[in-house]
């Protein structure tokens, strides 16, 4: 398996490769596309600007963790540092470093993208088989250990208000209920692209090359003849000192809805719908701490059980919707997203085991007001993401503050806090609804972070309103495919890996289809 791998950072020469098919990015869309495309029978070459870490280096803790595993050591920030972006940079992608919620596309978020891109997952094209391979391939089942008790706040908070709830899915195998998964699975119990499709691709002959950055696609007429890459430094930042040259056949672009409108854009690749890189979306996310008279202990236990999807689609279509959530709670995690200064700060943190905290993802990109951000480059053409924030998305974030602190006390909260720098501990509903009404909805005020990145290389029928097609093929360049997150025509209102894995897994058998003409020369 050795063989198999090749660490682009401590390559000595200029090097050049070939394959018949070349997929930059090793996520949750790159992962299942390298496992597909291999049992096919094509040459596949997998490539990772992150590192190629395993269950031996995952130590569970966050100061390793950040630095190794994420974009930007965990501090990716939006071009006015307004949204803090937690996004995977290893090999796995963010499947290796999420917290293993697994969720089917909303049929309300397809039905939107049918009347509004065109796109029609129904008969032929329906998900359903999809997303039950991907189901069964990832161990995706829902949750059957009784919830760590920062889960089981959100449920008991929701039964006592009559809100809806589910119990939710995870693709783990074999889990210890740790509570660390953000760090990296130490036990290979959740099932990312990094212990699952990588390995079964590699060992049918695919190749990974990681800690390469690809920085260009060489393109002419309607087709792309090769790729330039170089390898990263110990900081992963792309070196100069070695270039590194790739020829395929068919390139597929998966390095993430930040890195793929960025190499494209890099690219220069035509853009005749002028979507590249904008209709960026995240789920904008607030969030409410809560202290309890009981230890929580959020630390323990499978990070995400329980969501509520209440609010996710109002009857009033002028309201944002959202769903509520909770994260893992980790000390630097925390210490970094609670407000407050000296002691104040350090008084919440000595209270850090009877710390219960709620999240609400936002969904964005179904309402005039809320067409998400788009994705540029810098001097040195890395990417940066502008996300301006509307009043009808912050009024949406008040909504968001006001229900989880009705539903933490609800949960026998002795007090709330929402993360807000204006905003301190409320002693119970009514004067938390007071404060909350005042809180000034603004840019830097209200704490906002995602997880999720999606958009920027949107599918859409008409070319004239999106970059790749329903099979994420792109419009005018033959041998270019997409196939990650960056391909969503808006944000999803659910976790995206699922709808990701089912996504790529049809594109790839629509994929495999029209390559049959070239298989005949698979080595």
């Amino acid at each position: 398996m050795a063989t198999q791998h090749i660490d682009a950072s401590t390559l000595l020469s200029d090097q050049q490769f070939e394959a018949d098919i070349v997929i930059i990015g090793s996520g949750a869309g790159g992962g299942i596309a390298a496992e597909q495309l291999t049992e096919a029978g094509f040459s596949v070459l997998l490539l990772e600007e992150g590192a190629y870490y395993t269950r031996a280096d995952f130590v569970m803790e966050e100061r390793w963790a950040y630095p190794q595993l994420y974009q930007e050591g965990a501090a990716r920030k939006t071009r006015d540092k307004a949204i803090g972006i937690l996004q995977g940079r290893t090999v796995g992608g963010s499947t290796t470093v999420n917290w293993t919620t697994s969720i089917r596309t909303p049929p309300a978020t397809l039905d939107y993208w049918q009347r509004e891109f065109g796109l029609n997952f129904s008969g032929d094209n329906d998900l359903t088989p999809y997303f039950a391979k991907a189901e069964q391939r990832l161990h995706i089942q829902p949750w059957s250990v009784a919830p760590n008790a920062n889960n089981a706040k959100l449920q008991q908070g929701c039964e006592a208000l009559g809100w809806q709830y589910s119990v939710i899915n995870r693709n783990v195998n074999g889990c210890a209920n740790l509570g660390y998964c953000g760090m990296g699975c130490p036990i290979n119990a959740k099932q990312s692209m990094l212990v699952s499709t990588i390995p079964a691709a590699m060992a049918l002959g695919a190749t990974l090359i990681s800690r390469l950055s690809v920085r260009k696609l060489n393109w002419q007429g309607n087709s792309i003849s090769s790729l330039d890459a170089v390898p990263v430094d110990h900081y992963f930042q792309p070196r100069s000192d070695i270039r590194i040259q790739i020829k395929a056949k068919h390139y597929i672009v998966a390095a993430g809805a930040i890195g793929s409108p960025a190499l494209l854009l890099r690219s220069k690749v035509p853009n005749p719908s002028g979507r590249l890189g904008k209709h960026t979306y995240l789920h904008p996310t607030v969030i409410s701490g809560a202290l309890f008279a009981e230890d929580i202990n959020g630390h323990s236990g499978a990070p995400q059980s329980i969501y509520s999807d209440q609010f996710v689609w109002p009857e009033n279509q002028d309201k944002a919707g959202y769903k509520l959530e909770v994260p893992p709670l980790h000390p630097v995690l925390m210490a970094t997203k609670l407000t407050g200064t000296g002691e104040q700060h350090a008084a919440l943190m000595a209270q850090f085991n009877q710390l219960q905290v709620c999240i609400a993802l936002q969904r964005d990109g179904f309402h005039p007001q809320s067409q998400g951000g788009s994705v540029s480059l810098d001097e040195q053409g890395q990417p940066v993401l502008d996300y301006p924030i509307t009043d009808y998305m912050w009024q949406g974030m008040r909504e968001a503050l006001l229900s989880m602190a009705q539903l933490q006390f609800a949960a026998g909260a002795r007090q709330v806090l929402p993360i807000h720098h204006d905003a301190k501990l409320y002693n119970s509903w009514p004067e938390a609804k007071t404060a909350i009404l005042q809180l000034p909805m603004q840019t830097l005020r209200q704490t906002v972070v995602s997880a999720h990145v999606m958009g920027g290389c949107n599918m859409s029928i008409n070319p004239a309103k999106g970059v790749v097609d329903q099979n994420g093929r792109h419009h005018q360049l033959h041998n270019l495919s997409v196939f990650d997150g960056s391909i969503l025509p808006t944000s999803l209102g659910a976790n995206p890996q699922l709808t990701i894995f089912a996504l790529v897994w049809r594109n790839c058998q629509q994929l495999l289809t029209q390559l049959k003409p070239f298989s005949a020369n698979v080595s």
